[in-house]
């Protein structure tokens, strides 16, 4: 059963890396959570964008992405109103796009820093 749950988890992931860099998403980073007792998911996958316009474009291209591969669709999603931090949320991974600024003011990579970080793309 577990080997399932690991090439979902992989399937989803590889998905979301796509929908970040055909929009040519910046600093992509996977972080993975399962080993920690109170992570609030399994997976944060962290990345920038330049400008509103591109955190935008990127984070409606991880979920045109996931829901044309996987058929998934995010059970929550936020941020696109002023679109300096979205976060897009597939329950068990947890997708953030930032623009730099704000990304360097909340350091989520700082905070979690106890799971397993994994550099994807440095673009």
């Amino acid at each position: 059963m577990r080997k399932k749950i690991v090439s979902e988890d992989k399937e989803l992931l590889e998905n979301i890396f796509e929908g970040i860099l055909r929009i040519k998403g910046k600093h992509i980073v996977c972080i993975n959570l399962k080993k920690l007792e109170h992570a609030v998911c399994e997976y944060f996958v962290i990345c920038s964008g330049e400008s509103s316009t591109q955190v935008s474009s990127i984070a409606e291209s991880v979920v045109e992405q996931v829901r044309n591969q996987l058929n998934l669709r995010p059970g929550h999603k936020e941020g696109f109103e002023n679109a300096q931090w979205v976060l897009i949320d597939y329950g068990y991974v947890v997708v953030h796009v930032f623009q730099e600024t704000q990304r360097e003011f909340y350091k989520l990579e700082d905070l979690w820093a106890d799971g397993e970080v994994s550099l994807i793309a440095e673009n």
